[in-house]
């Protein structure tokens, strides 16, 4: 993930990724098709105090931003967290479908960049207003460029969903034939700015900031938008975090990221690199076999787990395992990684 997107999917704090007593970290990778120039990233994190790191990424030997890494190496992430994504909060829904339209479009990015710091200005303004040391006028530039950036991403998450509906419900045919026969499984966007009859999107967030405008400065607060919206997996037209076993939510889950799998190859034809972190325990026999003949279609795949028994047999034939422990065979010049056995990477840590 640090290759792809310039951060970790476990911490939002670059100094944890750095070994306790080292001065940095530092991941570099080459990255490519199987024939033609290769492109190397690097990304370094270097220690200043006890707290605070510098970050340092590098495309070809050039610096670059984080943004800068986005569509260099597509990833698709299956972490364990994401088994909460149908019954946990909104926000990992939101992150789930922020990071799969930013490989789709690159420019979404930006647009939520663009979000994120007007977002923050506005809410920063209302507290004013709410403690009298701003007029509620002030509020007008704001409102423009909340407008414009928060209507592209409402549009452009409804123009992804579209795209998805068809590679989601053929996985999950795949892996629950069964449930797909009594019911499709759908992706539902919730809005708290629902259009009206021939409204656009930004007519509609705008309508709706008109509606609330006592109300956020009461709350010191922007209280409509993408930021507070979500995202609903359905079978069958019934929310699926409201009726579905665990096992029906996991084969959803796994049908989700199969279809990101699908969607972003469809892109130009090459897929993407699927990242498994520490999964398969998570999975009956069922899904974790389906997930292996999925994964023995892709040219590479990282697994991680630990302890290889929780690897399926088949995955752990085709596979290259490396052991990663701490203070392992320091001396060496892997860094505590020892080489297991001989075709996919897998990683026992």
């Amino acid at each position: 993930m640090l290759l792809a997107w310039g951060h970790s999917h476990r911490t939002a704090s670059d100094a944890e990724l750095i070994r306790w007593g080292a001065p940095l970290s530092r991941v570099e990778g080459l990255v490519g098709p199987g024939e033609g120039p290769l492109t190397t990233i690097e990304v370094a994190l270097l220690r200043e105090g006890t707290s605070s790191q510098r970050k340092r990424i590098r495309v070809n030997g050039l610096p670059r931003r984080a943004t800068g890494l986005v569509g260099l190496l597509r990833t698709v992430l299956f972490a364990p967290e994401e088994m909460l994504l149908i019954a946990g909060p909104p926000s990992l829904r939101r992150a789930a479908l922020d990071q799969l339209a930013g490989q789709w479009t690159p420019t979404y990015l930006h647009d939520l960049a663009a979000y994120g710091r007007t977002l923050q200005h506005r809410n920063s303004l209302l507290r004013a207003i709410r403690e009298e040391q701003a007029g509620r006028d002030e509020l007008r530039f704001w409102d423009r460029a909340f407008l414009d950036s928060g209507a592209a991403i409402v549009t452009e998450r409804a123009r992804l969903l579209a795209a998805l509906a068809e590679p989601l419900a053929r996985a999950h045919a795949e892996i629950a034939p069964d449930e797909a026969r009594a019911g499709r499984l759908a992706l539902r966007y919730e809005t708290n700015a629902a259009p009206l009859p021939g409204e656009s999107a930004r007519d509609a967030l705008e309508r709706r900031l008109a509606e609330t405008a006592d109300k956020e400065i009461w709350n010191g607060a922007t209280l409509v938008g993408p930021h507070r919206d979500d995202l609903i997996f359905e079978l069958g037209r019934r929310d699926l975090a409201g009726f579905a076993s665990r096992g029906q939510q996991r084969t959803a889950i796994l049908a989700f990221k199969l279809a990101e799998l699908d969607l972003l190859a469809e892109l130009d034809g090459a897929p993407p690199l699927l990242l498994l972190d520490d999964v398969f325990s998570e999975l009956d026999p069922y899904r974790r076999s389906h997930l292996v003949r999925r994964i023995a279609l892709l040219p590479q795949a990282f697994v991680t787990t630990t302890t290889l028994d929780d690897l399926d047999p088949e995955l752990r034939d085709h596979a290259t395992a490396w052991e990663v422990a701490p203070g392992m065979d320091e001396g060496d010049s892997d860094e505590g990684a020892r080489l297991l056995g001989p075709g996919l990477a897998a990683e026992a840590r």
